[in-house]
């Protein structure tokens, strides 16, 4: 398959109904760039993981468009918050990679490993699901639009299926006693 200008995808044969090993190999070579540029702050890698007029959907960012605003967007999550950033490992799995004419849909599950340098431990910072479109640019797969549904709430979980969960109210902390201790009828000591 060759791209013959921004955005167009020529499959030899018409639009395969699979997509090919070869273009499953790079695809998934570009998510692991995107992953090794985010992650280790590396500005140039990430950015050549987007086309030039790329879209970032991102879930505390909003939707920005193009290198200079996708630039900006990452330096802002890796030194607003360089401690959220340094030590994060995003991991993307399960790819359900669709042909189209003009590219491809790509949806995988992504989880985000955190190593938080104040207290030298590890945990789950996040895990959700991706909704990409990818075209070909410059002879390579790029992302066009990058959409990342991290799940925050029952209703961003895409499930199929008839959901049974009871349906919780929201969390409010109790009251707090402020009553002196002694007036609570506990012994103070």
């Amino acid at each position: 398959m060759t791209g013959d200008k921004m955005g167009e995808v020529c499959w030899p044969q018409g639009v395969p109904q699979v997509m090919p090993a070869q273009d499953r190999g790079e695809i998934e070579e570009l998510y692991a760039r995107y992953a090794w540029g985010i992650d280790l702050a590396d500005e140039e890698l990430a950015i050549s993981t987007f086309a030039r007029e790329a879209e970032f959907d991102h879930l505390w960012q909003g939707k920005v468009r193009g290198h200079e605003a996708i630039r900006e967007n990452l330096r802002k999550l890796w030194y607003d918050r360089q401690h959220w950033w340094y030590g994060r490992h995003h991991l993307m799995n399960h790819f359900i990679m669709d042909p189209h004419p003009e590219g491809a849909r790509v949806r995988c599950f992504f989880q985000i490993i955190q190593w938080n340098a104040d207290y030298r431990t590890n945990f789950v910072f996040g895990i959700g699901t991706r909704d990409d479109r990818l075209i070909r640019e410059d002879d390579r797969w790029k992302f066009w639009r990058l959409t990342v549904n991290a799940w925050t709430d029952v209703d961003q979980v895409p499930w199929k299926g008839n959901r049974t969960l009871p349906q919780r109210p929201p969390y409010t902390m109790p009251p707090v006693d402020t009553r002196p201790f002694d007036e609570q009828g506990r012994d103070p000591f």
